[in-house]
């Protein structure tokens, strides 16, 4: 089992910038893909951005690709999402989720675990 909670939401205007944290338990942390998806009110769950176990591996949406950066540190049993540059369109609560496939997926039933997810509201 692993749990993951999100954190770093909030209250941003447009051009500026947020960092979302996801802290995971369980000791296999390291064995799992990473991935950041969003969902905005009367919209589908819908993928932002993934990593490989090792953070070797990125994947991004179009739509956040050159404004966002995902991260990891194993060793603190963590990812993170660096968004620059935010838009009003980016306005979502962020989920976390882990795979036990060791390689990322925007495919959101790849995806074994979620995290409870976290609000990003941009402002114009």
């Amino acid at each position: 089992q692993v749990q993951l909670v999100e954190s770093g939401g909030g209250l941003v205007q447009a051009g500026g910038s947020l960092r979302l944290s996801c802290a995971a338990s369980g000791r296999t942390f390291s064995s799992y893909a990473m991935g950041w998806f969003r969902q905005a009110p009367g919209k589908e769950r819908e993928f932002v951005a993934a990593t490989s176990w090792s953070g070797g591996s990125t994947y991004y949406a179009d739509s956040v690709k050159g404004r966002f950066t995902i991260s990891r540190d194993n060793a603190k049993n963590t990812v993170y999402l660096q968004m620059n540059s935010l838009k009003p369109e980016d306005t979502a609560v962020y989920y976390c989720a882990a795979a036990v496939s060791p390689m990322g997926s925007s495919w959101y039933m790849a995806y074994d675990y979620w995290g409870q997810g976290t609000q990003v509201t941009v402002s114009s």
